[in-house]
Order: C-alpha cells, then structure tokens, then sequence
C-alpha cells in the first residue's frame, strides 16, 4: 500500500483486536471470528542496536528470523515491511522469500505491508493470499489518503509526494520525479 496511508495502523489494530478477543474482552465489531491465537508475532518500524553493533537491516532480520524460526499456525504475525534495509533487489528477494516460507510452511494468520508491488503476484501462486491496498484519491496531482482498505494491490508508493508534503524543498521534489521517471522508463525497456 501507499506511503502514509494507514497500513500499519491497521495492522497494530488487527493486532490488538485479536489481544483482546483472546483475554475475553470487548471487540469493536459487529461479529468476529478470530479464533485461538497462540503468540503474536510483529516486525514493525526501524530501529537499531548500534551498542550491540546491530544495523537497522540486522535489528530487521533478527526479528523476522526469530518469527521464522517460532511462529506456530496459531499465531499471528504483523510484519511491516521486510527487506527495506537493503538494495531492491536483495530486499524484494528477502521479502519474497519470507511471504512463500510463512505461508507454505508456518501457515500462520500473516498481515504483510510492502512497498514491493512484485509481491502482490503471490495471490495469483499462493492459495489465501489475498492483496488489499489502502485507497488513495488523485486530484490535480494531489493525493488524499481515503482510510478505506479495498480489495487488490496498488503499483505506486507515493513517497515522493509524502516528501512534499514533509516541506522536503520544491527543487528537490522536481528532480526526484524526474529520475523517478527516467527510472521507471528505464525499467520498462527490460
């Protein structure tokens, strides 16, 4: 899904939902069947451990290793975005990898947020997969963050009109989408 559209916030409140269905309390929902979940497993935001010597990219795969290694398929598992921390294609190759193993072999309850478009193909390979996106609004080269997930994946990130609207300076914005699309014209010829 998009930058800045809601997608881990949504997942941390599938995340908390689930808690407090399994402690018995309250759910905001109409009906809910979620069933018994064992451990919840998250990987979520980037930090590191430079005093122990621990990239943010090793900080990520250390926890994405240890859910690899312990997830159970009772458990849920929220993982927000893996393989950021490398190039594109050592990060998409991880971030693959990880989605097949989790879902042929754990075959946990799995939230997966990714800037990755090219996962969106394992729903056509993987039985259960299924792609949302968070849906976005154009609007004379404005976008509005509508909150609602929709059914199917997205093929842009919008991070360059996120910067813009952190106040990242105009000029810079104007040469970012020009080698945005010199790399995406680049990409297609392949």
């Amino acid at each position: 899904g998009p930058n800045m559209a809601g997608k881990s916030t949504v997942m941390r409140q599938v995340a908390l939902i689930v808690l407090m269905a399994q402690i018995g309390s309250f759910v905001p929902a109409a009906s809910a069947h979620i069933g018994v979940v064992d451990r919840i497993f998250t990987r979520v935001g980037a930090s590191d451990n430079l005093a122990q010597g621990l990239s943010t990219f090793m900080v990520e795969m250390t926890e994405a290793a240890e859910i690899l290694r312990e997830a159970s398929r009772r458990s849920l598992i929220i993982l927000d975005e893996i393989g950021r921390g490398t190039s594109t294609y050592d990060g998409v190759s991880i971030a693959w990898a990880v989605a097949e193993h989790l879902h042929d072999e754990v075959g946990a309850r799995t939230l997966f947020a990714t800037h990755y478009h090219e996962l969106t193909e394992l729903s056509a390979t993987r039985e259960g997969v299924v792609n949302l996106a968070v849906a976005v609004k154009h609007f004379n080269d404005e976008i509005v963050f509508l909150r609602q997930l929709i059914p199917g994946g997205t093929s842009r990130s919008y991070g360059i009109q996120v910067a813009r609207l952190a106040g990242v300076p105009n000029e810079v914005i104007g040469r970012a989408r020009a080698i945005l699309k010199t790399l995406e014209a680049t990409a297609v010829g392949r």
